[in-house]
């Protein structure tokens, strides 16, 4: 660790009076957990060299040969606390396995973030690559919910009912813009900046956030944060919040839309004037990656069985594998409205925030350098371009769309994996733990008795 860091580190101890050190991770299906230690005079120093043993198998890792592991800083992630009561400097923490050489887990997610950053600059050239997310969610002021061997049950309140597409709502009728703001704030303190926020479609209290762009590391750290920050926050409000992709019925779901673009020489990568979205080869390419393993690409970006009760045709849903400049209904979109040759970019409309954000960039990643080696062309492979709303042609046998359950996508990842394994980013391990978990998930939810299910059989 750079001595300057460790410096920079102990003087935040020391300026802001500092008892704890809270160190934060998350799990392999994207929970967040914690450890705080009591500051003391070696502290610092004793983190670094040494950090904190924990028991990764309760992380939902899957088993090696010791499950033992350490958890040490990243000093680069210093951040002060507002949620804790006692002063509090937080960081972010990287996973190591306990051997002599202290070896990086290789189903960390912040490790292997890294080793996607690092496969993308060795194997096409490129600086680096820029992410910025999209954030919906909803508001609710109450919430209650169960599950047990004789109950089941949901019930949200709202402070909002609109009769029509909420987009952009104004205040009075915006109830919730005050706390937009504040959250802004807030998440300015954490070191994220936000682009802007609004109200978005769902009539009952569905929100927006969108941030500028980072790179894929902190962009992956950004997420985590900013779940974080809001959680916190409405529980402050007495409010509650979810990113749940489809918490109602017949309401929008919430994604998690992901710009992005690479640059090379610190210019914009995929820009060429003149070409369809001024997106130029290199960009064809890398959307063709994506499109082409957008199935198996569903396992991590949409990885939660309430994922596909929003990525059914309607709502803006982005349900197909296609890409355009004007169509919301296409998995790829292609802003039109940017002016600015250095943020050409295009967005990634599938993913929704119960992913796992280290895993679903990476993917992401991966999928569009995998476009790029093979030089999958979009156009050539009938992915598009489509500007027309595809979802209402009578004939679209050449189109292909997304999975349509969360079985299917994990069908989808065993049968196209080998992309995602190029330079050991993801490990064989990593992608079976995955994929039993997710099977545990599947098995539970479909031998529950839904309540509908009781509105239409109970008296059948």
């Amino acid at each position: 660790m750079a001595q300057p860091l460790v410096q920079h580190c102990a003087n935040l101890l020391k300026r802001h009076k500092i008892e704890i050190v809270d160190l934060k991770c998350i799990d392999l299906t994207g929970y967040l957990h914690h450890i705080s230690l009591p500051v003391h005079p070696q502290l610092l120093q004793k983190l670094v060299t040494e950090g904190v043993g924990f028991d990764g198998s309760s992380y939902g890792f899957s088993r090696v040969e010791n499950s033992d592991m350490v958890l040490i800083p990243d000093l680069s992630t210093a951040v002060l606390d507002p949620f804790r009561t006692a002063p509090t400097l937080s960081f972010y923490a990287n996973i190591f396995l306990t051997d002599a050489d202290r070896t990086p887990f290789s189903q960390d997610g912040r490790a292997l973030a890294r080793r996607a950053e690092e496969m993308l600059r060795k194997a096409i050239g490129v600086d680096t690559s820029l992410w910025g997310p999209e954030f919906e969610f909803y508001i609710f002021s109450h919430v209650k919910f169960d599950t047990r061997t004789s109950a089941s049950f949901y019930e949200v309140t709202h402070a909002e009912e609109f009769f029509k597409n909420a987009y952009h709502a104004a205040n009075p009728f915006d109830v919730y813009d005050d706390f937009r703001d504040e959250a802004s704030a807030l998440l300015k303190r954490f070191g994220i900046s936000v682009k802007y926020h609004h109200h978005e479609t769902g009539e009952r209290g569905q929100q927006e956030i969108e941030t500028h762009f980072t790179g894929l590391l902190a962009t992956a750290d950004n997420i985590v944060t900013t779940k974080y920050a809001l959680f916190n926050f409405a529980r402050q409000k007495d409010l509650f919040i979810t990113f749940m992709p489809k918490p109602m019925y017949h309401q929008a779901g919430n994604g998690m839309h992901l710009h992005m673009y690479l640059t090379r020489g610190g210019k914009n990568a995929f820009y060429k004037k003149g070409e369809y979205g001024n997106v130029n080869e290199l960009g064809r390419y890398f959307i063709g990656g994506m499109l082409k393993h957008g199935p198996a690409l569903s396992a991590f970006t949409n990885p939660s069985t309430n994922s596909y009760k929003r990525l059914v045709p309607g709502f803006e849903a982005p349900v197909a594998l296609t890409y355009g400049t004007g169509n919301r209904a296409s998995a790829i979109r292609i802003p039109k409205y940017v002016s600015n040759p250095e943020e050409t970019r295009f967005e990634y409309r599938p993913p929704d925030a119960t992913a796992n954000p280290y895993l679903c960039l990476s993917a992401m990643l991966l999928a569009g350098i995998d476009g790029v080696l093979n030089k999958v062309d979009p156009v050539k492979e009938g992915y598009g371009p489509f500007d027309r709303n595809i979802i209402d042609e009578t004939s679209l046998g050449h189109v292909h769309f997304l999975p349509r359950n969360l079985e299917e996508a994990l069908d989808a990842l065993a049968a196209d994996q080998e992309f995602l394994k190029r330079g050991n980013v993801f490990s064989q391990e990593l992608i079976d733990q995955w994929v039993s978990l997710k099977e545990k998930e599947i098995r539970s939810i479909g031998t529950m008795p839904h309540p509908f299910e009781f509105k239409l059989y109970f008296n059948l």
